[in-house]
């Protein structure tokens, strides 16, 4: 890997605060950001008072890395090079990103999914130093002193994640170990939008777990009590939000990985509060509205449909199904429908068929919102019934059931459109609704498809074709950078709506020309810079930001150049 250029950013002055004198040296080589290792030149080491704890050889970031790779590569399985690596970003922060950006694409997964899944399975087995912050509902009352005791200035977090481990991927309820999921997200976040990883704060809300097995493991390190009640959980996180915005005002704040009924309550109680948003609602349905624009676009190019005309139904109706319904429903008003008339065009479903207000049943107050009212004494609960009866153009799976989608709902859906849109969304690949491949087969080649895992290009029909993959990874680093830059009072609707039309119009010549619905995710800094920048002149229009105007006296040019200097790289030259 070549040396990556220098930014200077404000962020320089960012320092880990060790309270250190010049001769604090053995503190400064136990502290993750200021921590060079072999890398402190001779004239440091003098300096910083290290002669003598450190091996004669000087290394460029460049040969530790090489020394690194290879101590990765000497482990057998992805979780044993993820525990590698968070040794790594333990002891020599630079470092790890270093070794993250060096191939994005072979080392996202080990830090992030699908092999933190497993890490915050065992993450308290696997503990070894502090990392993040923890508040625990025993700290009722005094959230503001732990926040305090974060070691960093009033002015420097600017991204936190912060989840309470209630909904840990496709993993259920881990607790404490969640916050294993914030670490993994802020790790994301710098690697793809350049966001200074001092300036990152993970934290979990650890209010107990219901997961009866995890309390009664010898190793949990998280509160051995069943979770409270609804309202002793607000009341707890009301005084953690509002103790946070006070300490750090600007503060962006990504919920993650809650329960559906508690995702939807903090989002609606905050968003309007505090600069934050819900990834697993808004950043799940940006992404999804942004391949669906592309789809919509694909299929109006091959047939002459018109943008308005599609149906959509959802498989599904947790937290992330009516989280990306409610963000397609942006997809209609955008094309001139009113919101009633966008309301119409979604259909859901869940375990009991499709989602109606007389079907009997007590229905989540969250699924209200898109419950047909205009089904009459028609209650249909096969999945395959529903599609007769709906006739959708378009079908995004939610429900994890591996198989959903079969052959028969794929050659029905095959048999009602033309050029049907699928989309089997559901995480990890084991619970995907359908492959690749079956989508292909079923609708002999003419569905336009995108996964929420990753899945192989196929070879069909003498043609290779692309498995594009709606991953939250285009949208969440580029809203908190672009929150960040501005201090952003909020993250609003326009925002993410923007958001997710920045990155449908992200495709290049190339990606267009093979028909993909998403840019490769390699070039994921490139596009968060595109988004952030479309993101920020949002925000400057609706009156959001909190920069004393300086980003709304740039020009366009001057704008998107800004950001792309305030994208951090790992160097040693500060």
């Amino acid at each position: 890997m070549s040396q990556p250029r220098r930014v200077h950013t404000e962020h320089d002055s960012v320092q880990y605060a060790i309270k250190q004198n010049e001769h604090g040296g053995a503190a400064r080589l136990r502290d993750l950001y200021s921590n060079k290792g072999t890398g402190f030149t001779m004239d440091e080491r003098k300096k910083f008072g290290l002669k003598g704890l450190l091996p004669p050889t000087v290394h460029t970031l460049e040969e530790q890395f090489k020394r690194i790779k290879h101590q990765i590569d000497l482990k057998e399985t992805n979780f044993a090079k993820h525990i590698e690596l968070a040794n790594v970003r333990q002891r020599n922060e630079r470092l790890f990103y270093y070794y993250i950006m060096s191939d994005l694409m072979k080392n996202i997964p080990l830090v992030y999914t699908p092999t933190v899944g497993e890490a915050c399975q065992k993450f308290s087995m696997m503990f070894r130093r502090p990392e993040g912050l923890t508040l625990s509902i025993e700290d009722k009352g005094s959230v503001e002193e732990c926040i305090e005791n974060w070691p960093r200035p009033s002015d420097a977090p600017r991204v936190a994640v912060i989840t309470d481990g209630s909904r840990i991927l496709g993993l259920g309820d881990l607790g404490w170990n969640g916050l294993g999921i914030a670490i993994g997200k802020l790790s994301l976040y710098v690697a793809g939008a350049g966001v200074h990883p001092q300036s990152t704060m993970p934290i979990v809300v650890d209010v107990g777990t219901d997961n009866e097995e995890l309390r009664n493991h010898p190793l949990y390190l998280g509160l051995r009590r069943p979770r409270p009640s609804t309202e002793e959980l607000v009341e707890f996180v009301d005084e953690i939000m509002m103790k946070l915005n006070a300490r750090y005002p600007n503060l962006i704040i990504q919920f993650e990985d809650w329960s559906s009924e508690h995702a939807f309550l903090f989002l609606e109680r905050y968003k309007n509060k505090y600069p934050m948003f819900n990834d697993d609602i808004q950043g799940t349905g940006s992404v999804i509205l942004a391949g669906l624009v592309n789809a919509a676009r694909m299929v109006s190019k091959k047939t002459g449909k018109d943008l308005t005309d599609h149906r959509i139904l959802m498989a599904g109706a947790g937290s992330a199904s009516i989280g990306v319904a409610k963000q397609l429903m942006s997809f209609f008003t955008l094309n001139g429908l009113s919101e009633e008339e966008a309301r119409l065009r979604i259909w859901t479903t869940d375990s009991k068929g499709l989602v109606t207000m007389n079907r009997g049943d007590k229905i989540a107050p969250y699924k209200e919102y898109f419950a047909r009212t205009d089904n009459g004494d028609v209650q249909v609960k096969d999945f395959m019934d529903v599609i007769d009866y709906v006739k959708p153009t378009v079908i995004l799976g939610f429900c994890t059931v591996h198989g959903y989608f079969n052959e028969g709902v794929l050659r029905k859906m095959a048999e009602i459109n033309e050029h049907p849109i699928i989309f089997p969304l559901s995480n990890p690949t084991s619970k995907s609704e359908c492959t690749f491949e079956e989508a292909l087969t079923h609708t002999d080649g003419r569905c336009v498809f995108a996964a929420g895992s990753p899945f192989p290009d196929v070879t069909f029909q003498g043609r290779t074709r692309v498995a594009d993959q709606g991953n939250n990874f285009y949208i969440f680093p580029a809203l908190g950078l672009a929150g960040a830059l501005v201090q952003a009072k909020h993250i609003n609707d326009n925002v993410i709506t923007e958001a997710a039309i920045a990155l449908a119009d992200s495709l290049n010549k190339e990606e267009s020309d093979a028909d993909r619905l998403y840019p490769r995710l390699e070039r994921v800094r490139e596009i968060s810079n595109y988004i952030a920048f479309r993101c920020i002149k949002i925000l400057i229009r609706d009156g959001l930001c909190r920069d004393n105007g300086l980003t709304a006296s740039m020009n366009d040019d001057e704008l998107y150049k800004w950001i792309a200097a305030r994208m951090w790289l790992p160097d040693y030259s500060h």
